[in-house]
């Protein structure tokens, strides 16, 4: 009897609601608090990088970059130590009050946030930089108001920034702005010439430029903006205690000091902070308002996740069928590489798959298209699966039948095609269907790509907005408005298998 490994469960998804209520209603820490444990959490995602938090090159296990020494600095402040929380940048805010007192990772102020959060005073300005090839066409900022050598320039920014708000919102560029959930990720692509250029803020492609020394900056810095620290809205002591903190670092020179340790233009920095003005809350919308505005882009966003799952689960059907057949049928010199075909892809995460194809290929010369590569890595690493599954089913088939097929004289493969497959395909159906609802929502993980779908449209949108428990009903309503159909497709398929075919 053979077994198939069950389906590993996908990352994250936001149909677990109660996790999304929970974050949204536990209760943080006040200074009192972060005094008696000693210590002050604060979230930041070192895979984002320098300048801010990443390990250090002589020891990875230890963290290092400006906004390290900040903590630690304002821990002292506070009197207490400070205690480094991994999170994925994006959804930093979601860790304050669960397992995080503050954010600090070049989280931008932006109203939403003021409205969302307690924002700290500014602890650092930034300013957008525009990023090419050295020897690219685009030798200006102004050339982005007209089409590219190709149509549309493609322009690489970080998913949820403040870089990815401002070209979306110049309708006056001919530009196609494509979201990265790593900040280097979309320089990696401009040097491999996937895309025509990059947005960041200038201190993160100063930190880097002699690692891109093919990358140059086009034109100026435009559209400066702010760094504070976030913490959660019921903690007013401990913000204002962070804001006293703040203040004492510009004052007594010590904030100076750590900015120019890294290179960041301290003098600039003080006098930039000194006369930073306060950004007003954006002011507060209804559900139904906040339905109305969101709701279409969810729904094209949707459209994405059918379209990659229609695509990608019957190639994933076929090859897992073929590999299947094969390892069962097929010549054994074959049989040993099918094998190891099904073991890599099973033993190997989805999301991994995914960056050797969109971001491995362009380097040999080969570069996908997001979408053609993320139906790619998903019919791929589903093949494996299928294979399995199917594999089992043709094993199901009584020896007989194959033997009778041969001895009526038809060929091996007849035999095959036309007797064990159609029986292995009506046994394998519930699992099968089963396994397309599991890619339905392993679809999610190809936002590392910068596929938007459904849950990455849901992530950016909370983000935006701070109106989480909403946003994830709404998200979770259209993901079972979709699920639901295919799970009585799957129930059916179960009832006519026990009754043995019959209507």
């Amino acid at each position: 009897m053979i077994t198939t490994s069950p389906r590993p469960v996908a990352p994250w998804g936001v149909c677990a609601l109660a996790l999304v209520v929970g974050v949204a209603t536990a209760g943080a820490a006040e200074l009192d608090e972060v005094r008696r444990r000693g210590e002050l959490v604060w979230a930041a995602d070192q895979e984002g990088g320098g300048p801010h938090v990443f390990p250090a090159s002589d020891d990875p296990t230890r963290l290092t970059g400006f906004e390290v020494e900040f903590a630690e600095l304002l821990a002292a402040e506070l009197g207490v130590r400070a205690r480094f929380q991994q999170g994925q940048w994006d959804r930093l805010p979601l860790l304050l009050g669960r397992s995080a007192d503050c954010v600090i990772n070049g989280i931008e102020l932006t109203p939403e946030r003021q409205r969302d959060y307690r924002c700290s005073r500014p602890y650092f300005a930034y300013a957008l930089q525009l990023l090419g090839r050295r020897a690219g066409p685009l030798d200006a900022f102004e050339r982005l108001s007209g089409p590219g050598p190709h149509g549309p320039w493609k322009v690489g920014v970080l998913t949820g920034s403040a870089a990815e708000t401002v070209m979306r919102s110049r309708s006056d560029l001919d530009v196609e702005v494509v979201g990265y959930d790593g900040t280097l990720d979309s320089l990696e692509q401009v040097r491999t010439r996937v895309l025509d250029a990059a947005v960041m803020d200038d201190c993160i492609f100063t930190f880097y430029a002699d690692r891109f020394a093919d990358l140059r900056t086009v034109g100026r810095p435009f559209a400066g903006g702010l760094y504070a620290v976030l913490t959660a809205r019921d903690t007013p002591e401990l913000a204002a205690a962070i804001d006293t903190a703040i203040g004492r670092l510009i004052a007594d020179g010590r904030l100076k000091s750590l900015y120019d340790r890294w290179d960041l233009a301290g003098r600039q920095q003080m006098l930039l902070l000194r006369d930073a003005t306060e950004i007003p809350a954006a002011p507060s919308r209804s559900t139904w308002d906040l339905v109305r505005e969101t709701l279409p882009l969810l729904v094209r966003s949707a459209g994405m996740t059918v379209l990659l799952s229609c695509i990608s689960f019957p190639l994933a059907i076929l090859l897992g069928l073929a590999v299947a057949v094969g390892r069962l049928y097929g010549p054994p010199i074959l049989r040993p590489l099918l094998t190891g075909y099904v073991e890599v892809l099973r033993g190997t995460p989805l999301m991994l798959q995914l960056y050797a194809i969109f971001f491995l290929l362009p380097k040999v010369g080969l570069a996908l298209p997001a979408v053609v590569a993320a139906v790619a890595g998903l019919a791929l690493n589903y093949s494996a699966y299928e294979s399995e599954i199917y594999r089992a089913g043709l094993k199901a088939v009584p020896l007989g039948q194959f033997e009778a097929a041969l001895a009526l004289g038809l060929t091996k493969w007849q035999a095959l095609r036309h007797v064990l497959v159609p029986q292995a395909v009506r046994i394998v159906m519930p699992p099968v269907t089963s396994d397309f609802i599991a890619l339905f929502k392993d679809t999610s993980v190809c936002s590392a790509i910068t596929v938007i779908e459904l849950t990455k449209r849901y992530s950016v949108l909370a983000l935006s907005t701070g109106r989480i428990v909403e946003l994830a009903v709404v998200t979770a309503i259209l993901y079972l408005a979709m699920s639901w159909p295919l799970a009585l497709l799957s129930r059916w398929f179960e009832r006519r298998l026990e009754s043995g075919g019959q209507r």
